[in-house]
């Protein structure tokens, strides 16, 4: 079967497409034939290096993909040969076939495309577990959220308004704020070429956030730190600016606000029936039409490079979606 393979931690540039064995489904996993998988931040970092976890190489690289079930293991019990299904793994989503784990896989409702399904458990699911499990946020709370417009920021903003929350967006271009709009935010700030302090500041009426969930780390987290509201909690998601921020203690002990970490896919691992749970929650939220994934491209397998290489270079909004058959 044709994969695209990753020999070392060099990045994009090394990847391959090759010819591979088909894998074979453990007893708690299933083999899915895959249509369609989406392309991360996380899977850039994972194929240069970068993550704080390396998989063995050779590997086959994709994080999150759909398609139709193939074959089950012996002590599955959810799934069955033909089953439309959406799956997130630590690897093997560009590939023409792929295991997952039962635990971390869904049932797909009628309706809901590959493509869509593709872009839902790992976006979603961290903002998910975020919002509702870590921050435990409000409705009516202000969230200040950083990278909105990327996959997982643009995925918090929709769910963040599904929640009634008042979303700010920070986004690090201006043509990037319609689109977060429209997702929902009520307020957004570029935080490249406007003062953060300020707008936060104008925009809560002195109060604050509530809710700080930063993709980019760096100075902007350290900024929201200096933001927060009384009783806050401030959210490191991840670090796409390259930097691991460090922050005063004093500023929490000042206003009894938290900073709370989230790592959802080692959540998932550890608490795995909790996890299936959000995850039948998500796509039913996506079948009912609360949730609306962006995807801003569709590329061919071939392709998984270019498509790593934009979202490094901040120029995708949303998802890109690499349709395997």
């Amino acid at each position: 079967m044709r994969a695209v393979v990753c020999n070392s931690f060099t990045g994009p540039g090394d990847l391959r497409l090759s010819e591979i064995d088909e894998p074979k489904p453990a007893a708690d996993e299933i083999l899915i034939d895959v249509r369609a998988a989406s392309v991360s931040f996380m899977d850039q970092l994972l194929v240069s290096g970068l993550y704080q976890m390396r998989p063995r190489t050779p590997f086959v690289p994709g994080t999150e993909a759909s398609g139709v079930v193939v074959a089950v293991g012996d002590k599955v019990k959810r799934f069955a040969a033909g089953d439309r299904v959406a799956c997130s793994s630590w690897t093997g989503g560009y590939a023409e076939r792929m295991t997952a784990k039962e635990s971390k896989s869904v049932l797909l409702p009628d309706g809901v495309t590959f493509e869509t399904a593709a872009t839902v458990l790992h976006n979603y699911g961290t903002a998910y577990y975020a919002l509702v499990g870590r921050a435990e946020a409000k409705r009516g709370e202000t969230a200040f959220i950083t990278g909105a417009a990327g996959g997982v920021g643009l995925a918090a903003v929709d769910l963040g308004r599904h929640l009634g929350l008042r979303v700010i967006a920070g986004v690090g271009a201006d043509d990037k704020a319609a689109l977060v709009r429209r997702f929902g935010a009520s307020d957004v700030i570029n935080y490249r070429s406007e003062d953060l302090r300020d707008r936060i500041k104008s925009i809560t009426g002195g109060d604050g956030i509530d809710v700080g969930f930063d993709n980019v780390g760096g100075v902007i987290f350290e900024q929201m730190a200096r933001l927060m509201a009384w009783g806050g909690r401030l959210m490191p998601i991840g670090f796409t600016g390259g930097d691991i921020p460090q922050v005063p203690m004093n500023l929490p002990l000042l206003k009894n606000y938290s900073i709370v970490g989230v790592f959802a896919g080692a959540w998932a691992e550890k608490f795995s029936a909790e996890a299936a749970r959000m995850n039948d929650t998500l796509v039913q939220l996506l079948a009912d039409g609360k949730i609306c994934p962006h995807i801003d491209r569709i590329l061919p397998l071939e392709e998984v490079g270019d498509a790593m290489r934009a979202i490094a270079n901040r120029t995708v909004q949303g998802r890109i979606i690499l349709k395997i058959r």
